[in-house]
């Protein structure tokens, strides 16, 4: 269960609607910590609109390909997927005549995320109110200057079969969450590093074009 001071600052992020990124949560020691310049993601059934918040179709009725057709019609279910831009920012800034740089023993590669689905309203039991947290490996170096765009799963096709998402196929409800999302990673020298960045899903049996 979140505290009183989470559920009001996720109420106010989904009411913007968009990623915090000055909000980030940054953990570790390394000179070097990452920075995530945006968050977006695309729904399944629509891939290449990347935006925030996503809408994500928990059935889609398939019409083409294969076997599907206007007569014979496909429920399939899709999974989302997200992009995260990141970049390195030194922790220690320097003096304004002698401002810090990084170096290429600074750069993090990425191998991992994990991603938690919050409500706002407190209900937050995994595989009732929300579902299941997620694990995934995704690998992407940052390098010591510019950005990285890396491509992740956000939400499996597993969820949309489990509760409390299939249940809304049939009930018309619109579950309104955020995704949580934690990097992690390392840099050239065995540095942890690790950065949160959060994003809007609403959930629904969407209707399809």
């Amino acid at each position: 269960m979140r505290n009183a001071v989470s559920i009001i600052a996720l109420t106010a992020a989904v009411a913007a609607a968009t990623v915090s990124c000055g909000d980030a949560v940054r953990q570790g020691s390394a000179p070097a910590y990452l920075v995530v310049d945006s968050l977006q993601g695309s729904p399944g059934n629509k891939p290449g609109t990347l935006g925030n918040p996503i809408s994500s179709d928990v059935l889609t009725i398939v019409t083409t390909g294969g076997t599907c057709s206007l007569t014979n019609p496909c429920p399939t279910v899709f999974d989302d997927v997200g992009q995260v831009v990141l970049r390195l920012a030194p922790r220690d800034v320097g003096t304004p005549g002698a401002p810090s740089t990084l170096t290429t023993n600074n750069e993090v590669t990425v191998t991992r995320y994990h991603v938690d689905y919050i409500r706002t309203d407190g209900h937050n039991v995994p595989g009732v109110d929300v579902p299941y947290s997620i694990d995934g490996g995704i690998t992407g170096t940052v390098p010591s200057s510019g950005t990285i765009s890396i491509g992740f799963e956000l939400v499996r096709h597993t969820a949309k079969k489990e509760t409390p998402l299939v249940q809304l196929v049939d009930n018309g409800a619109i579950l309104a969450t955020i995704a949580e999302v934690t990097f992690y990673g390392t840099d050239r020298t065995g540095n942890a590093v690790s950065v949160v960045a959060r994003i809007q899903i609403n959930f629904a049996n969407f209707g399809d074009a």
